[in-house]
């Protein structure tokens, strides 16, 4: 039986670098991979778990079908390796740091998804993006409306999306990430 795909997104700043980093090994015991996304960025200054590459690379490695997905945000492009169609059809789960843009065309490639929102009050959200200090003010403006905008959409086709609250502490966001990977993944495994 193929695995699932958990497409988690959410806006800059809601913590979902810190909630993969903090799930990853729980994820992996639920037979669960976790992808490491490639970045137009150097991974230093990506604040995650990723591989920095250059445009040229990048481009070069799209070309040749290094990824399974892949999208452009924020002036940079994003890759998700094909090896995890490998993990799926051996029944791995896989988890990916996706983009709320390209949300539709991850499932119309990988139609049992599984969308989860990692959500954030706005006043948090504001705060945990002031201390960053990656963005203006206007910027920050800008992407709370955004925000504001996605949380109104309910599903993906017939799929719902998963909200996980990450306004409080990452513990329990990391508690409620697993307790739905065991009910809506894997079912019967503890």
């Amino acid at each position: 039986m193929d695995g699932r795909l958990i497409y988690l997104m959410g806006p800059s700043g809601s913590g979902k670098d810190s909630l993969i980093d903090a799930a990853r090994e729980p994820l992996q015991a639920l037979g669960c991979e976790v992808a490491r996304r490639v970045i137009t960025r150097s991974a230093e200054s990506a604040g995650e778990d990723a591989v920095g590459v250059t445009p040229e690379e990048f481009e070069r490695r799209r070309e040749a079908g290094d990824f399974a997905l892949s999208w452009q945000a924020n002036g940079l492009s994003y890759g998700i390796p094909a090896q995890i169609d490998q993990w799926l059809k051996s029944g791995r789960h896989v988890l990916v740091n996706g983009s709320r843009g390209h949300l539709a065309q991850a499932h119309e490639r990988y139609p049992t998804l599984l969308p989860v929102l990692l959500t954030v009050r706005d006043e948090v959200l504001r705060e945990r993006l002031l201390r960053r200090g990656r963005e203006s003010l206007a910027q920050i403006d800008a992407r709370l409306a955004r925000n504001a905008l996605f949380m109104a959409g309910e599903s993906v086709g017939d799929t719902p999306v998963y909200r996980l609250d990450n306004s409080g502490a990452l513990t329990d966001a990391v508690s409620r990430l697993l307790a739905w990977v065991r009910l809506s993944a894997v079912p019967g495994r503890t």
